[in-house]
């Protein structure tokens, strides 16, 4: 089974959390915390911090790694590296998502969430 890595933003404001809604794809209108793909050559920071910029139109800070998860979906493994992060600069905009919102941890399950990123709510529950 071929293994994805990718990086995920947990992006905080306040006490908010950003969530976006997927706008294409088999799992369109799930929720994910925004990022992407880990290129051959990119460590997971530069790559979120390249995706974010792509799929948002901002700039983040990386403040700290929250957690690894590895999860099997039915046609791939997903090794999904999870950062803090606040905005640094820019103006959101989405360019991929089809909705965002800023949730409290405490309003974070009320949203369908993709398989993966469920376990990063565990997580963060904990903070």
């Amino acid at each position: 089974m071929e293994t994805i890595q990718v990086s995920a933003a947990i992006i905080m404001n306040k006490n908010k959390i950003l969530v976006t809604q997927r706008g294409y794809g088999e799992f369109k209108n799930s929720w994910e915390f925004p990022g992407g793909k880990i290129e051959k050559d990119e460590v997971p920071e530069q790559a979120l911090i390249r995706e974010i910029k792509e799929e948002l139109d901002v700039f983040i800070e990386i403040t700290s790694k929250l957690t690894t998860i590895e999860y099997d979906y039915p046609e791939f493994h997903l090794t999904m590296h999870c950062f803090l992060c606040v905005i640094k600069s820019g103006t959101l905009m989405l360019k991929e998502h089809k909705a965002a919102k800023w949730l409290c941890k405490g309003e974070l399950d009320r949203v369908d969430w993709l398989p993966a990123d469920e376990k990063i709510i565990e997580k963060l529950q904990l903070l």
